[in-house]
């Protein structure tokens, strides 16, 4: 499999790729070693995790330069993502031991209840390219120190970052039939999903969720998915500093390219100040330098996937065709690469497909309400329920908002943001169950009732 740079379209490297007999081979071994990896004590577990995230720290510079010339991504924003995943290490070592301990629940009579819990088996970890290393720790970390065996599969544009985590992991001390990595496009992800896994942990877009969902049905299958968002945002009419709101909005609409399921994908802004608003999104939007991934002044890379390009210009063209205002960017970059400009579309509304389907990629569309319960009503047409923001001085006012918008996570006065602290969930099109969080390690394990009688 040839690895591409999407910012010059030259090729990295090749990889050699699984197919059906090393993928069966791969599930018998780590099926074989799962027992005893189950057997160490979550001590043992958790000291590995810990050198894992050393070992991180110090090859920092090699996975983030990989990251970004496989998927586009600036050089710091790669970098980032490896520091920020240290915090999800730390997070799953401090929480994981008090999380898996049995739990005294009541006593009745002589007999005493109690809670534990046991690890799955074996967990597939399809994960994505977008952020390849935060959301794959959403998955096989919590799996690993449950006490499961991980068949790992990073995506295909993102592979090079994924065999470094393999290597990190194997370093540690993880055993190498207990992490293993499958690597492919495709149709090695199909003839895994052909193997009786314990769970299935996918992380990518509805469209292939739903296709993981179908080819699992009748199996009885745990099945853990975080897909797509059209992550909302309401800027009310009395959210203070304009100019820092503005900033905060760009760049949930931009970092990392627009490529983020939680980035912002539609705004809406109360009509009182809509045209101030919109003025100072387009000067903040502006100042996002697109251009070479490994220069340190870009702020927005290459598109990871050159297809996509096509998909965006769509947007823009049938947004324009309905009446949009297009403000900002609007056109493929000619020359290698793929490049699109930050973009952004003015008088949007609820017809267009850039207010509807997921964008994924630097462009915004922005529209103009009138009220809270405007807001609210247009927050929640969509099928999708991840994120949603609202930028508001007045906190009831916008805890009140956020309250009646449908999806997984409410952010008041900021956007774009994942804790481990709290869960990672979708609601509609946005996915199945959660991760992160207490509920994010449980997810992991069968829950067992102890009755025990003296």
């Amino acid at each position: 499999m040839q690895i591409i740079n999407p910012a010059t379209g030259e090729m990295i490297r090749t990889v050699e790729t699984d197919d059906a007999v090393s993928v069966r081979e791969k599930f018998a071994a780590a099926r074989a070693a799962q027992p005893a990896w189950a057997a160490r004590p979550v001590a043992e577990r958790v000291a590995l995790a810990k050198t894992f995230g050393e070992l991180l720290k110090r090859d920092i510079e090699i996975i983030a330069r990989d990251m970004s010339l496989e998927t586009g991504k600036p050089l710091q924003q790669a970098r980032n993502e490896v520091n920020g995943s240290l915090n999800k290490v730390r997070f799953f070592c401090e929480e994981t031991a008090a999380a898996l301990a049995p739990a005294k629940v009541r006593q009745d009579g002589n007999t005493e209840e109690v809670l534990g819990f046991d690890p799955l088996g074996v967990v597939l970890n399809i994960s994505a390219w977008n952020y390849p290393i935060l959301v794959g720790f959403n998955v096989f970390l919590p799996a690993l120190l449950c006490g499961n065996a991980v068949i790992y599969k990073p995506s295909e544009f993102s592979t090079l970052t994924g065999l470094h985590l393999t290597r990190l992991l194997h370093e540690a001390g993880v055993p190498e039939d207990v992490f293993v990595a499958v690597t492919g496009e495709a149709a090695v992800g199909a003839q895994l999903l052909q193997l009786p896994f314990d769970c299935v942990g996918f992380t990518g877009s509805y469209s292939t969720g739903k296709k993981i969902s179908e080819a699992l049905a009748g199996r009885m299958t745990r099945l853990i998915m975080e897909l797509g968002g059209k992550d909302p945002l309401y800027v009310t009419d009395e959210c203070g500093d304009l100019d820092a709101v503005a900033d905060a909005v760009a760049e949930g609409v931009l970092y990392n390219n627009g490529q983020s399921c939680c980035a912002v994908e539609r705004v809406y802004v109360h009509e009182k100040i809509y045209d101030v608003f919109a003025g100072k999104l387009k000067a903040k939007m502006q100042a996002w330098v697109t251009g070479d991934p490994l220069a340190a002044t870009t702020m927005c890379g290459a598109i990871t996937r050159r297809v996509h390009l096509k998909f965006l210009q769509a947007q823009v063209n049938d947004a324009v065709s309905k009446g949009a205002r297009l403000e900002l960017g609007g056109q493929v970059q000619e020359g290698r690469g793929n490049f699109y400009p930050p973009t952004l579309l003015l008088n949007a509304n609820h017809s267009m497909e850039v207010m509807r389907e997921e964008t994924f990629g630097p462009l915004i569309g922005v529209m103009k309400v009138k009220d809270d319960a405007e807001a609210v009503a247009l927050m929640n047409d969509s099928e999708y329920g991840l994120t949603s923001s609202v930028y508001c001085k007045n906190a009831e006012r916008g805890k009140k908002i956020l309250a009646q918008v449908n999806t997984g996570t409410g952010y008041l006065n900021c956007c774009d943001r994942v804790s481990a602290w709290l869960p990672w969930s979708g609601r509609g099109h946005s996915g199945l169950g959660s991760t992160l969080s207490r509920l994010g390690i449980h997810a992991f394990c069968h829950a067992k009732g102890w009755h025990i009688r003296s």
